[in-house]
C-alpha cells in the first residue's frame, strides 16, 4: 500500500510588457517582480517539506517558479515535464454552457483540441496515482487549467466542472492518493503563504482577499 502527496502550484504572475495585448500570454515570457515574490514565499512555505522532486512545465514562467522554490529546498531535483504544461485538457462540448465558457473553448485550434487532453491523460497516469509501495511526495508547478483538471479528477466531478476554477499565481493545492482509496483534497489554492497584496489570478477582475 502506497501513497503519494501531491503539491500542485500555479506559476507566479507573468511578466508583461508595456503595450502587451490585455488577456493575451506574451510569448516566452518569464515572471514579473511580483511573481518572482510569489514564487519565493511558496518556497518558504514548502521549507522542511520532505519532497521527492519537483517538476514543473515547459513554458520559462513555470520553470522560473520551479527554481525559486526549489532554492528554498536543497538537494531536491527539479525535472521538467511536457505533460504539466499549459494546454486544454478537455475538448468540452459548449453547449448549454455559460458564453465566456463557449467563448474560451472556442478559442482552441483542432491541434490543441487533439494534443492537450492527451498531454492530460499522461499527466493523469504520471501523477493522479499512488505507488505501489512507499510514500512519494511530488510538487507539480503547472497551470491553472491542469489544476483545476485535478481538482475536478480528485473528486470525480463531470468533465467540464474544470471550467470556472481559477488558480492564485502562487497558489497551492495539495491532493493525497492512496492504493485501494479515492483521492482526497487536502488543500485548495491555499495562498496563506502570500499577503494580499500578492494574491491574484491575472484575470481581469481579480478578486483579492
Amino acid at each position: 500500500m502506497g501513497t503519494r502527496l501531491l503539491y500542485l502550484a500555479r506559476h507566479g504572475e507573468q511578466h508583461r510588457p508595456v503595450g502587451a495585448t490585455p488577456g493575451v500570454d506574451p510569448p516566452g515570457s518569464g515572471l514579473s517582480d511580483r511573481g518572482r515574490r510569489q514564487a519565493t514565499l511558496l518556497g518558504e512555505r514548502l521549507r522542511g517539506v520532505p519532497l521527492d522532486a519537483v517538476h514543473h512545465g515547459p513554458l520559462r514562467r513555470a520553470a522560473e517558479t520551479a527554481g525559486l522554490v526549489a532554492a528554498a529546498l536543497p538537494g531536491i531535483p527539479v525535472y521538467a515535464a511536457e505533460e504539466v504544461g499549459d494546454h486544454l485538457p478537455h475538448d468540452t462540448d459548449p453547449a448549454g454552457l455559460p458564453p465566456a465558457y463557449a467563448r474560451l473553448l472556442a478559442g482552441f485550434s483542432p491541434a490543441e483540441r487533439a494534443d492537450g487532453p492527451r498531454l492530460t491523460a499522461a499527466a493523469v497516469r504520471r501523477f493522479a496515482t499512488a505507488p505501489a509501495d512507499g510514500d512519494r511526495r511530488d510538487m507539480v508547478v503547472t497551470h491553472t487549467f491542469l489544476i483545476a483538471w485535478f481538482v475536478r479528477h480528485a473528486l470525480d466531478a463531470p468533465e467540464r466542472r474544470w471550467l470556472g476554477f481559477n488558480a492564485h499565481n502562487g497558489g497551492l493545492t495539495v491532493i493525497r492518493y492512496r492504493s485501494g482509496g479515492p483521492p482526497t483534497l487536502l488543500a485548495v489554492n491555499d495562498v496563506a503563504h502570500l499577503p494580499p497584496e500578492l494574491r491574484a489570478t491575472g484575470l481581469p477582475a481579480d478578486h483579492r482577499y
